[in-house]
């Protein structure tokens, strides 16, 4: 096969190729190894896909219905290019008997259309608006595999981990944030066999550039306001947007002062900007007093105020996103807007504390929502790969063989970790 990420090569006997790969899909269940014809980019999914506790007889969660999901899919930025979407594949998917299909970041589907009679079929497994298809989730399956993989990926039939969506065939790529290129979700196209062709892969990646390039000819969303944007989950140096456009990539300690000064619009005196910023109280003013002045140089005039120090302008962070939707109960969306822990490499005090605060308050929640899929992608996330709390919650929900082998070895570490400071503690006192 000259590429893998096309599912069938040509000359394939579709027919043949479905017996294999079922097959291989037993195997792999019942074995754990992953057996010829199966293309790399499917071994490495169904792999992915075990490690996260997905049962081959599971099924996807509706997370999103009625106001929640209207009001999500308004605020998502590609509810912008979905008539682009529909102009391009709509009557594709209809003429077709196929489904086009947009999904989040997080897997979740925003909008699934086309045939009708498609769209019945496909709703008795749960591809419909509101569910939840990550890999995490439902395994391997096209959007959930192109968002997990940030490629163009073909899907056919026994392909799919979960054995009731294996008389499906699907193809989609991921849309890309013209300005930041972060990946806000992916195009499908999800119907029969037919849609192993490689045109379908070419289709969906033909119908994704387009969007991002739609999106880049769009005007902010803010376009009439005076506000700044700024990015600062899971990086450590922040992207500023200002108004106009134009992009600026900040050095970490720059970061951390529009942080501070964003949650601020009161304004900071130079004092409190020191004991917020320096551990060592032994920084001299001028020091601080140097990046202001570079900083104000790099934001251009009247950006960047003095007596106290502050921002002239309305600031959008990804910071105050999550929070809002943190704090309307809206968790799912909070943990989708979520990309990681604020400036991790910080060490300022201040920005340690709201790290800290919005990486409790998210789990907190989750804790609290039972959500077995939610639970699971944080839990198989960078940041969450080692919280003991979100590990027992998710063996609760969903105790799989893997998830309860994972909360043991974390059992383990905390036990031997204990005895270490027992230790610890014990020669102190005992050589007192």
């Amino acid at each position: 096969m000259t590429d893998p990420w096309v599912a069938l090569e040509q000359g394939a006997d579709p027919v043949e190729r479905v017996r294999a790969l079922r097959r291989a899909h037993e195997t792999f269940t019942e074995a754990g190894t992953v057996p010829r014809p199966v293309r790399s980019v499917v071994a490495d999914s169904w792999r992915r896909s075990a490690r996260a506790g997905v049962g081959p007889d599971g099924t996807a969660c509706v997370e999103l219905t009625d106001g929640d999901l209207g009001a999500y899919r308004a605020e998502h930025p590609l509810a912008r290019v979905m008539p682009l979407i529909r102009e391009l594949m709509g009557t594709f998917a209809a003429d077709g008997e196929h489904l086009l299909a947009v999904c989040d970041a997080q897997g979740r589907l925003l909008w699934v259309e086309g045939h009708p009679s498609t769209r019945r079929e496909a709703g008795r497994m749960n591809f419909v608006p509101g569910a939840r298809w990550a890999e995490t989730a439902v395994g391997t399956n096209a959007p959930g595999t192109a968002v997990a993989v940030d490629r163009p990926v073909q899907v056919f039939a026994a392909e799919h981990f979960i054995r009731r969506v294996q008389p499906w065939t699907c193809a989609a790529a991921p849309v890309h944030d013209p300005r930041t290129g972060r990946v806000l979700g992916a195009v499908d196209i999800t119907g029969g066999d037919g849609l192993a062709h490689p045109h379908s892969l070419g289709f969906v990646q033909a119908v994704a550039r387009a969007a991002e390039s739609h999106l880049a000819l769009l005007a902010p969303v803010r376009a009439t306001a005076d506000t700044l944007e700024l990015t600062v989950l899971g990086r450590d140096e922040a992207l500023l947007v200002l108004p106009g456009g134009r992009r600026i990539r900040l050095s970490r300690r720059h970061s951390e002062i529009l942080v501070l000064l964003s949650r601020h619009p009161e304004g900071l005196t130079g004092d409190e900007l020191l004991c917020a910023l320096y551990e060592d109280e032994s920084v001299p003013p001028v020091t601080l007093r140097a990046e202001l002045a570079r900083l104000r140089r790099l934001l251009g005039p009247g950006v960047l105020a003095s007596r106290p120090y502050r921002l002239t302008m309305p600031v959008e962070s990804d910071v105050a996103v999550v929070e809002r939707r943190l704090g309307t109960g809206a968790v799912a969306a909070a943990v989708g807007a979520y990309t990681g822990p604020l400036l991790p490499a910080s060490q300022a005090p201040a920005v340690v504390r709201v790290r800290r605060r919005l990486a409790d308050g998210l789990r907190a929640a989750l804790v609290a929502c039972h959500d077995p899929d939610l639970l699971a992608d944080w839990a198989h996330a960078p940041w969450g790969e080692d919280d003991l709390d979100v590990w027992r919650a998710l063996a609760a929900v969903r105790p799989t063989a893997a998830v309860r082998s994972r909360l043991a070895q974390l059992d383990a570490e905390l036990s031997v970790v204990g005895r270490a400071v027992a230790r610890a503690t014990w020669s102190q006192r005992s050589g007192s």
